[in-house]
């Protein structure tokens, strides 16, 4: 992982990648991302006519999957999903990353620069142990370690007890069925690319709004590799990246951390973007929202939304961003 970079790296316009030299894709190892690098995988093989043996799956366990017992925000924030990646592509152990881009953190190296978003799924997220918000019992306990589920979830149901969650798919459905909470959240996303999609209740996304970048995948090369971002060009869906970058400006403008919660949903109405976002307190006890339309080919304007959240949000919201001066 420290070798350096090579100073002539192979150009796959040229010479385009196969069996004895493939193009490596890294990825997580979590089911789910391996799930999604085979997705990258199989879509760039049939943009180019390239045999699947052309791409080879690079995994690495992450930070973040190694540990499971914190919550993320205290030990390190996004980072822990994708600094040995990160690595990875400096050194040029591989020529792209494979990631989720709602794991991904707002401001990244220079170096680095985001290739394609493949067309986003379902991003809604699904309710498991219980038929609807208001089907939850009294008191009972929610399984999540996401700050903006937990804050969204006490806003909706300030009777209810949040406990912490972390861990795959499979994790936290295990956690769930030995009782470790009564109910829990899952992206809709997640679990259609595992072939779940008919567990739990999925929640309208209008009244329980998704996590910024939910249901995205990107991926990541150096900035100074041409030829990548060219290959990688013919997979990119231009809504789903114009969706992508309109709420990672949104995030920028905010200065929002792991602490803090923040959902947005995007929906493409013509030629433009509109935006509702919404932050809170941690407790959930403050909510406020806010709404934005932006040109698609514009989505870094989506930064005027946050100005406008923070504008209209009381002190016990503001505290948790650090908005850039």
């Amino acid at each position: 992982m420290t070798s350096p970079l090579p100073s002539t790296p192979r150009d796959f316009l040229r010479t385009p990648p196969s069996p004895a030299q493939p193009l490596r894709l890294g990825t997580r190892q979590s089911p789910l991302a391996m799930a999604q690098a085979c997705e990258t995988r199989a879509r760039l093989c049939d943009a180019h006519g390239w045999a699947e043996s052309a791409v080879e799956l690079v995994p690495v366990i992450a930070s973040g999957d190694r540990i499971q017992d914190r919550p993320l925000a205290e030990i390190g924030g996004k980072a822990l999903w994708t600094k040995e990646l990160d690595v990875w592509l400096a050194d040029g152990t591989i020529d792209a990353a494979v990631h989720s881009m709602k794991d991904v953190e707002t401001l990244r190296p220079a170096m680095l620069a985001i290739a394609a978003i493949l067309p986003r799924a379902d991003v809604r997220d699904v309710l498991i142990g219980a038929e609807s918000l208001a089907a939850i019992p009294a008191g009972a306990r929610v399984g999540t370690s996401a700050p903006r589920r937990a804050a969204q979830m006490l806003h909706a149901r300030p009777d209810l007890e949040v406990v912490s969650f972390r861990g795959n798919v499979a994790t936290r459905m295990g956690k769930l069925a030995r009782g470790e909470a009564d109910v829990t959240l899952l992206a809709a996303a997640g679990l259609e690319r595992l072939g779940q999609r008919t567990t739990g209740t999925p929640l309208d996304p209008a009244q329980w709004l998704p996590a910024p970048a939910q249901g995205a995948i990107g991926i990541e090369c150096l900035a100074a590799r041409h030829d990548l971002m060219a290959l990688f060009a013919a997979i990119d869906h231009a809504p789903s990246h114009a969706a992508i970058r309109a709420e990672r400006a949104l995030l920028k403008g905010l200065g929002g951390t792991c602490h803090s919660p923040i959902a947005v949903l995007t929906r493409h109405h013509g030629g433009e973007l509109h935006m509702t976002a919404a932050l809170f307190s941690p407790d959930g006890s403050a909510r406020v929202e806010a709404d934005l339309r932006v040109a698609v080919e514009a989505p870094d304007a989506a930064i005027a939304l946050a100005h406008d959240l923070l504008a209209k949000a009381p002190a016990s919201i503001r505290m948790h961003f650090q908005a850039p001066d």
